[in-house]
């Protein structure tokens, strides 16, 4: 089971380094972390026997991460009209 979580990490990390040219999929791999590393989190808890509030503390983080990251995707569509890095200059406010 562990092997399987790391593998999956694993290539979450591997999307959010390669597609790193657009924002929307950076988002995406950042939530498939998150998500990787929720279920994981909670498997150790219900094998540890532990109480399951820091797996609502760990969601309420990721839930503002992803607002977060959608507020500054949407931000950047309004002003540039794309998702691409590379269409605007990164020394222009």
């Amino acid at each position: 089971m562990l092997m399987m979580f790391s593998f999956m990490f694993i290539c979450g990390l591997w999307v959010f380094s390669s597609k790193r040219k657009h924002l929307l999929m950076t988002l995406l791999s950042l939530e498939f972390i998150v998500l990787v590393l929720f279920i994981t989190l909670y498997y150790y808890v219900m094998m540890m026997m532990g109480e399951l509030y820091v797996t609502m503390f760990f969601l309420s983080f990721a839930v503002c991460e992803g607002a977060l990251g959608l507020s500054v995707l949407v931000s950047m569509i309004r002003t540039h009209g794309n998702d691409f890095f590379n269409s605007f200059g990164l020394l222009q406010c």
